[in-house]
């Protein structure tokens, strides 16, 4: 195993590499099986209807492969993107507020101007849009964080930023 995880993070000195191996080995068969019921459930749609088995599954944990899509849908998020198109990259290319950007902080290996592909810029994008997006809320010690995890799994600058949107402004307050 490497001392970085895949989200970016650098595993403590202490870490117990075998315990974790043998952890997830018995781990990886859960989430195999999870896996194909979630790709048997969206069978190649971009949509989900709410029921008491999805619930379930969400509870469960969403697998990787699925997991930008389902929560782009059940927080909302797809929705204000395609109502908005253009939007983000409006926020991208109007008026800066050197409050802000200033302010904007990233720390996680992933993110670094040497790692390989540096997402640094565009984390910075996602922040930088939404502190201009929602004024009132700007940015906060914590947000690149966040950011940084939804840029990892969706793999979408665009995307990651209606998420934390769906995040800060509906699901968290």
């Amino acid at each position: 195993f490497c001392r970085v995880d895949p989200y970016g993070f650098e595993r403590p000195e202490d870490f117990d590499y075998a315990s974790y191996e043998a952890f997830f080995s018995r781990y990886l068969v859960v989430l195999t099986r999870r896996a194909i019921k979630w790709s048997k459930l969206l069978k190649g749609n971009n949509s989900i209807q709410k029921s008491l088995k999805v619930k379930r599954y969400i509870r469960k944990g969403i697998p990787n492969e699925h997991r930008a899509l389902v929560w782009m849908i059940v927080s909302g998020a797809q929705t204000n993107m395609e109502q908005n198109p253009g939007y983000y990259q409006r926020l991208l290319e109007g008026e800066k507020n050197a409050k802000l950007l200033e302010a904007i902080k990233t720390d996680n290996v992933k993110f670094r101007k040497t790692a390989d592909p540096c997402l640094q810029h565009t984390l910075y994008n996602v922040l930088v849009a939404y502190g201009h997006h929602n004024k009132a809320v700007g940015y906060c010690q914590g947000m690149n964080f966040i950011a940084g995890y939804l840029i990892l799994i969706t793999k979408n600058e665009e995307e990651s930023f209606w998420l934390l949107d769906a995040l800060i402004g509906r699901i968290l307050p």
